[in-house]
């Protein structure tokens, strides 16, 4: 399967101002690129980029005063695929897990474990099997949590979702991943595309997406608490602890949102988009 993706997100800066991109996708999946995955800026202005301690590919500029507008689009190459179930089997211990994935073990800047130890311990501890016990952290927190894009806000953390019972798909994500924690599963962020593929389509905007990934049987799986089943064409863009690792957008200096649009959608392998995506 042949994916097209991008965006095109203009800010309103009264100063030059310092910026930083996460808006490319990750290293990762760089080799199933069929074209350039470039961030094009109108005014231009000059970019450098590195990759972060995450593995993610950051850009940096200085955007003149005035009204900035960043581009992409890119296709990329895509399985068709569903999302990877893992086996049920026992949970990895702690002692034989890869270095790499003990600091996800521990609590974060909005995926607060320490506060919901006892609680997750408490519905989910008698749950044999390292997917089984994730799942059914993934249908408590797709059950619990009630999606409303105007209840968003950019303070709340996984205990507050579970206080509020409300949240996006980066709340989801936050809070599946601070009770993962808790029961000993190493659980990481994943920000990135996600288009109406193999589902029906969703008359909201167009949006970024997040879910999480679990550590089992020896490699890293999809979850996605918000939809709650496996889906197609995820293209990740960033890792990181929380959505405070991978921001898609890093002002130092007042940059006001003036547009934001998100293209995903399946094309076939002519090129022509897919009616039946």
């Amino acid at each position: 399967m042949l994916i097209e993706a991008g965006f095109d997100i203009a800010f309103d800066c009264p100063a030059q101002t310092p910026m930083l991109l996460q808006l490319n996708v990750h290293p990762s999946r760089e080799p199933d690129l069929l074209t350039a995955d470039q961030i094009r800026s109108d005014p231009s202005v000059p970019q450098s980029a590195y990759v972060d301690l995450f593995g993610n590919r950051v850009t940096r500029l200085d955007v003149p005063p005035g009204h900035v507008t960043f581009s992409n689009r890119f296709t990329i190459a895509d399985s068709g695929e569903a999302d990877p179930t893992p086996p049920d089997s026992p949970l990895t211990p702690i002692s034989a897990l890869p270095d790499a994935t003990l600091l996800y073990l521990t609590s974060s800047r909005y995926c607060d474990s320490d506060k919901l130890s006892d609680f997750a311990w408490a519905h989910f501890g008698k749950i044999a099997g390292g997917a089984a016990r994730v799942q059914a952290i993934c249908d408590f927190v797709h059950d619990t949590i009630r999606f409303s894009y105007p209840d968003a806000r950019p303070t709340r953390c996984a205990s507050d979702s579970l206080d509020e019972g409300v949240g996006v798909c980066r709340d989801f994500a936050h809070l599946a991943i601070a009770l993962c924690r808790c029961m000993n599963v190493p659980a990481r962020y994943a920000t990135g595309y996600l288009g109406d593929i193999g589902v029906p389509p969703d008359p909201a905007p167009m949006d970024f997406s997040a879910w999480f990934e679990a550590y089992l049987e020896g490699r890293w799986y999809s979850f996605d608490a918000r939809h709650n089943r496996p889906r197609i064409g995820r293209v990740v863009m960033g890792y990181g602890r929380d959505a405070a690792d991978v921001p898609l957008t890093t002002a130092f200096g007042v940059a006001t949102l003036a547009r934001f649009e998100v293209v995903t959608r399946a094309l076939s392998q002519q090129g022509m988009v897919n009616p039946a995506a």
